[in-house]
């Protein structure tokens, strides 16, 4: 009998689509059912081959060698996959398998995926494609009601593998550059080297920031506080001598209301959440990192089936899924939301433009819940966080508006104006659902007492109040993502260029915008202080060091555009090759004519037990330690890290420093001079609730080992080898 060979992801993916599918019968690495058959990638399990592949000469790393351009870039099969690449290789090329459904993730990166596996394994077998959003039972199940042709896929398959050769030729040849002329790490590429470069700009701004006084008057009379106001509306006053001047002929006269408006106001809901704008809001609430928040996205879509698909850039619904709604609001009705979801339900699902807009939704609509419930008593607190962003926002844009009143008057005080502005709410509309979460900026509500035109008031106080211009602020995790998306905002543009930027979604993609910040950190060229993130030297003379061209935000967006018209079949594929291969060839000569150095200036005392090399310090994410500056050495060690253990004496969180036996706790806030041996400070805890917790993590740490070596494409992988070494 013909069967069907099903291409799923992940292992975790695949058995969920095999139950749907009726495969109960294991194999080694697939499962097995009467029509179909389901075996699984471990994220990627093909490549691009390594620069060496291609000549023996490339296992060096030399400026001369360069640039690296092979007419045809090869696939190789992941190493630490392979056993799985054989598995999937065998089932497809099974004599009874007539036909191969990718159900790899619905995406350009999924599309890859797949389509590496299947040229890789010599496999000319019909292709269907499983196109869905979310990944629940009735989702699949109608997802393989209308499969699609393979071939509706194959220029997104196209731009796919244009993205990962211009990567490839791009960024390996300027790293290599860079790397062997300054006999240092430096590595660059189209979208991480201008993301740093506005990190590194920003830093500028501050430290050539220059501070201006400026003065604002106030002024209070029974119940109401004034701001005085020139003539175009603006109370800040740049010279003291007019501050001072306007004070005098203020002070001890009264004041006469002028003027009274009153405004009815609405305000609708935020829109929908894409990926970045769910990031954004995260990191603003909790702190967690771009990478963290699609972490938990990513399990409350494969695991739990709670959220649809989270590498969307879309904040709208299209018009077939209006029919779902109800479905989606009986699954969240329970807690704080019934009350809500009856509302709605009751008086009926306004679908308007506000959140449903075919012409705004390309592969993926925006993240909303399914109609899944199953899960939700499973969750930890930040998944339950999440989770709730995305369920308050579904509600919130099919509530009515906030309404308030916006009530001005106008006071005059011998001549000169001020005015008070105050807010009465008449509706809460859909801000009732954030009654319990601060994330939506409140309306200034002074409450106002009842006055009328003409009438007099006494002025009881009338000052002056001085303040410094501040520079811009350093960026930190959900800012940097906000400049990502739209790089536009903060740089000086050509129209045209502003424009292309606006219309490719800025520096990279919702899918890839985490790991690129997280590259960053990894490779030492930003820090954090706080929630702030700062360039680091390397940082900012890697910057000085990279061609201008590619750190421009501009380049990036054309390729993108580029990209994107090749996946809807408008441009062509080998064009933009060719262009990568030319455009590769120039930023190495670039790099080989300059006269510039690069200055190791975080040299320690200690040098590398390893190759000798004297080790520098840096700071990752998380902490400090000392690494080799050898590129073909790579060791490093701990010299302190940021732990969740928190300071029995001001309760901030504690960092660990030393090795062994010298190891020590010591508190992250400067002002606490608490100290304590590790070994006695762990003997607090050494009680039954403590090896509880003990035992909590040694099983979350089992399973993100696991979850690290199944999934070859998850960058948690080289975190946990390097947690593993140094335990």
């Amino acid at each position: 009998m013909n069967k069907i060979l099903v291409l799923a992801e992940k292992p975790s993916v695949g058995r969920e689509i095999a139950r749907v599918l009726k495969c109960g019968k294991k194999g080694d690495g697939f499962l097995e059912g009467d029509k179909y058959i389901v075996t699984w990638a471990l994220g990627h399990l093909v490549t691009l081959a390594d620069p060496e592949a291609y000549d023996e000469k490339y296992k060096s790393w030399n400026i001369e060698d360069l640039p690296m351009l092979p007419k045809e870039l090869k696939l190789v099969v992941i190493k630490k996959s392979g056993r799985q690449f054989n598995v999937v290789k065998s089932q497809m090329n099974r004599k009874d398998i007539t036909e191969i459904v990718i159900a790899t993730d619905a995406g350009r990166e999924g599309e890859l995926v797949a389509r590496w596996i299947i040229e890789k394994a010599h496999v000319k077998k019909p292709l269907k494609r499983l196109w869905i959003s979310s990944q629940t039972d009735k989702a699949i199940i109608e997802g393989f009601k209308n499969l699609r042709s393979g071939n509706d896929y194959l220029n997104l398959y196209k731009a796919a593998v244009c993205r990962a050769e211009a990567d490839w030729l791009v960024g390996l040849n300027v790293t290599r550059a860079l790397t062997s002329k300054y006999n240092a790490q430096l590595s660059a590429g189209r979208v991480q080297s201008p993301t740093l470069a506005m990190i590194v700009n920003r830093e500028e701004e501050i430290k050539n920031f220059k501070s201006v006084d400026y003065y604002t008057i106030n002024a209070k009379v029974t119940g109401i506080n004034l701001l005085w106001e020139n003539l175009k509306g603006n109370s800040s006053i740049y010279d003291e001598k007019m501050a001072n001047d306007l004070l005098k002929k203020v002070t001890g006269s009264n004041g006469e209301v002028i003027d009274i408006s009153e405004k009815e106001k609405k305000k609708f809901s935020p829109l929908l959440y894409d990926l970045t704008e769910l990031q954004r809001d995260a990191n603003k609430l909790w702190s967690y990192s771009a990478k963290e928040t699609l972490n938990i996205m990513q399990r409350l879509y494969e695991n739990y089936k709670l959220l649809t698909y989270p590498r969307t850039d879309s904040r709208y619904i299209s018009s077939d899924i209006v029919a779902t709604i109800p479905d989606r609001l009986k699954a969240v009705a329970t807690g704080e939301y019934k009350e809500f979801t009856d509302k709605i339900l009751r008086e009926g699902i306004k679908a308007n433009k506000n959140f449903v807009d075919d012409s705004k939704v390309t592969d993926h609509h925006a993240i909303i819940p399914t109609e899944e419930r199953s899960g939700l008593s499973k969750l930890n607190s930040e998944e339950r966080n999440i989770y709730n962003l995305v369920v308050k926002r579904f509600l919130s844009v099919m509530l009515p508006p906030y309404i308030y009143t916006q009530t001005t008057i106008s006071i005059s005080i011998n001549g000169e104006i001020f005015k008070a502005k105050g807010n009465v709410v008449k509706e809460k509309g859909w801000r009732k659902v954030y009654d319990r979460l601060d994330i939506i900026d409140g309306e200034e509500e002074q409450e106002l007492p009842l006055v009328k035109k003409g009438d007099k008031l006494k002025v009881n106080s009338v000052n002056i109040v001085k303040k410094k211009t501040s520079p811009p602020a350093r960026f930190n995790e959900g800012t940097l993502l906000s400049a990502m998306e739209n790089p536009q905002r903060l740089i000086k543009l050509e129209e045209s260029d502003a424009k292309t930027l606006g219309e490719t979604g800025g520096l990279g993609t919702v899918a890839t915008r985490a790991d690129i910040i997280e590259k960053l950190f990894n490779s030492f060229v930003i820090e954090k202080r706080g929630k702030d993130i700062l360039p680091t030297s390397k940082g900012r003379q890697l910057i000085s060091l990279v061609p201008e061209e590619l750190k421009s935000p501009v380049l990036t967006a054309k390729w993108e555009k580029q990209l994107e018209d090749i996946s809807k079949g408008k441009a062509d594929s080998r064009s933009f090759l060719d262009n990568m291969r030319k455009y590769s060839s120039e930023l190495v000569t670039t790099v080989k004519n300059e006269d510039s150095k690069f200055q190791h200036d975080n040299k320690t005392g200690n040098k590398c037990p390893n190759c000798g090399k004297y080790l520098l310090e840096v700071k990752g994410k998380n902490g400090t330690m000392n690494v080799c500056p050898d590129r073909a050495c790579g060791y490093r060690e701990n010299v302190s890290r940021t732990t969740n253990a928190r300071c029995p004496e001001c309760k901030r969180k504690l960092e660990i420093k030393g090795h062994g036996e010298g190891q020590i706790y010591t508190c992250s806030n400067s002002s606490c001079n608490f100290r304590e041996k590790a070994s006695v400070f762990k003997k607090r805890f050494d009680n039954k609730a403590g090896k509880v917790d003990k035992r909590e993590i040694q099983n979350v740490m089992k399973k993100l080992n696991k979850e690290a070596q199944q999934t070859v494409n998850n960058p948690f992988a080289d975190l946990m080898d390097m947690f593993n070494k140094e335990k």
